[in-house]
């Protein structure tokens, strides 16, 4: 009982912190204004941003579900495409705001703390997908 209740906790816990990562990813840095602002789209930032939403929500449901999708070769070479597409124009917008850690690091009076920073996220992300690996996946 009390290890279900370790897992919820854990389980929420983790759901909230990268969700707040993606909001804040996209929002602070702000991803989706630059890929606008790239691609040359500025009258179609709703529809952008409703794109996001439904995206992230429909990755969750696909996560959560065994479902699977039987598609032809073509329609496989298509959405791989619109992927392809999507991760060059967020890597060019990404490449624009990056500049954000030594900001903050600056604006909150740890400069001299920037490589820990960057050291303790390179870190956790190795860790945190080694035991994701090797505890989850068998």
């Amino acid at each position: 009982m009390i290890n279900h209740l370790i897992e919820i906790v854990i389980g929420f816990s983790s759901g909230l912190v990268v969700g707040t990562g993606f909001v804040a990813f996209l929002t602070v840095l702000g991803i989706i204004p630059r890929l606008v602002q790239l691609s040359k789209t500025d009258t179609l930032v709703k529809p952008f941003e409703a794109g996001v939403i439904l995206g992230a929500l429909f990755g969750t449901y696909l996560s959560f579900t065994g479902f699977a999708f039987h598609v032809s070769t073509l329609f496989v070479l298509i959405w791989g495409t619109f992927h392809g597409v999507f991760i060059g124009m967020l890597a060019a917008a990404l490449t624009e705001v990056l500049n954000v850690f030594p900001l903050l690091a600056k604006r909150v009076g740890l400069e001299s703390h920037i490589l820990w920073f960057l050291m303790a996220i390179v870190f956790g992300k190795i860790f945190g997908s080694l035991f994701q690996w090797l505890v989850f996946v068998k």
